[in-house]
């Protein structure tokens, strides 16, 4: 229940023609403390609340827990949460052992392209590929519970 991640800036679309799947992911905050967020996610058509702790120092791992719920819950919680909707469309990209999921923003975030790649411990060595651009990783400014709260 431990997530280990690194997150980085997009600087090339050219991950899309990689990309295995596409997903479209509308979700809100009904909990923004910096200690623990209380997220909902609607991803297609599946539904999930997510707890997420806090972040280590090094910004790369913490604790998360998601169940998924109904499409019905989902849309009901969606609407008690806090503004803004987060609204992106997420790319899987393969990328050797590795899968990176990369999110274009829509909406109050348009522009923004995120890519995170969940690893097996923090010391894990990855070669990046040539679309990734700045680590952002640790960085509370692209923290989506951060970004839910500011607009462009």
């Amino acid at each position: 229940m431990i997530e280990i991640e690194r997150k980085f800036l997009v600087h090339s679309m050219n991950f899309i023609q990689q990309a295995s799947k596409k997903a479209v992911i509308r979700q809100g905050y009904l909990s923004k403390d910096p200690e623990r967020t209380v997220r909902v996610r609607i991803k297609d058509q599946q539904s999930f609340i997510t707890i997420k702790g806090i972040s280590s120092a090094s910004g790369m791992s913490r604790f998360e827990w998601e169940k998924e719920l109904s499409l019905e819950e989902g849309s009901q919680l969606l609407k008690l949460s806090l503004p803004t909707i987060i609204k992106k469309k997420r790319y899987f990209v393969p990328h050797e052992h590795l899968l990176f999921e990369v999110d274009v923003f829509e909406g109050a975030h348009q522009g923004l392209v995120l890519a995170e790649v969940e690893l097996k411990s923090e010391t894990e060595k990855i070669n990046l590929p040539t679309w990734i651009g700045e680590e952002v990783t640790g960085d509370p400014n692209y923290y989506n519970a951060v970004l839910a709260n500011t607009v462009k």
